[in-house]
């Protein structure tokens, strides 16, 4: 099999960089699947990456189409149920399916509708894109980890989507192991995304010592022993790895949930801090650092 048609759902950040990218590869073969209003404004004010007009061709969820090879979906967790429905008329028996988001569920929501055969579960990490307003900058594309269900195992599935984004010249890795390696990244995620968002501080402020990253550090401890409590095996090696990725980035970057708060939007709060306290409460664990951040992102987002 080759992958010759994409379609995507979700133009925040992720979206929108690897949505640009695509684009270049195969031009009018990638679709960007949005509502009838966001396809309006989508094209009378243009999407931009780095300065760049983003050439998309826009469809509804409505439209019918053939099925795509791939599909990508880049929305925010609190819009998955929307966008699984949304991409129905992309979907045929060929078609690979890869979650963006962060966090540990997304793809078994996928696959409760679609099939675990369809799906690859994913990882994004590394990326220091900042949207604002239909604009995006970054200096650090990142990179896309990827691989089969199955610890152990590389399908075809896996190498065709390998062949293709080195087509698309996109950075990836394809892991023999990715539900560890989404533990990680949600361990990372709960610690930089939550910190960040509640001291309003961009890369630079977990960059350097001191209070912000200290607790950046201890809430990934927390999600580390509850992986272990999952079968899961992160270390402070672990955490070193993420560090120094952290440390490389752009210190003026953002995370996606610091973009959230300064714009007063709803975040993905419940689907770290949240789902950390819920394991916490199963596992009998305490988390008193991702609860405290919880709280806080609560209290400021209740105000909205």
């Amino acid at each position: 099999m080759e992958i010759k048609t994409v379609s995507l759902i979700g133009l925040g950040a992720l979206g929108v960089l690897f949505g640009q990218q695509i684009s270049k590869c195969i031009g009018g073969n990638l679709k960007i699947i949005a509502d009838g209003e966001r396809v309006k404004r989508y094209r009378n004010e243009g999407v931009y990456c780095n300065g760049a007009r983003c050439a998309f061709d826009y469809v509804t969820p409505e439209e019918k189409c053939p099925p795509a090879d791939l599909i990508l979906i880049a929305v925010k967790f609190n819009g998955l149920s929307d966008a699984v429905a949304a991409i129905a008329n992309h979907v045929g028996t060929e078609t690979i399916i890869l979650s963006l988001l962060n966090g540990i569920s997304s793809e078994e929501i996928i696959s409760r509708v679609y099939g675990r055969d369809r799906v690859l579960p994913c990882v994004a990490y590394g990326m220091d894109a900042v949207k604002t307003g239909s604009s995006l900058t970054y200096q650090n594309a990142g990179n896309l980890s990827f691989g089969d269900f199955e610890p152990g195992v590389v399908s075809e599935k896996v190498k065709t989507v390998g062949r293709f984004f080195t087509k698309a010249g996109i950075a990836h890795e394809i892991s023999e192991d990715t539900r560890k390696k989404q533990w990680s990244k949600f361990m990372l995620n709960a610690g930089i995304n939550q910190v960040t968002a509640v001291y309003l501080c961009d890369y630079a402020g977990v960059q350097r010592e001191g209070l912000v990253r200290d607790l950046m550090i201890a809430a990934m401890r927390e999600v580390a022993a509850l992986a272990e409590k999952e079968h899961i095996l992160l270390t402070q090696q672990d955490i070193d790895y993420w560090l120094k990725i952290m440390d490389s980035l752009n210190p003026l970057g953002k995370t996606s949930m610091q973009q959230d708060a300064e714009a007063r939007r709803f975040s993905e709060v419940e689907m770290l801090g949240g789902t950390v306290l819920a394991l916490g409460e199963k596992h009998g664990l305490p988390t008193p650092v991702n609860r405290l951040l919880y709280d806080k992102l609560k209290a400021t987002e209740s105000t909205y």
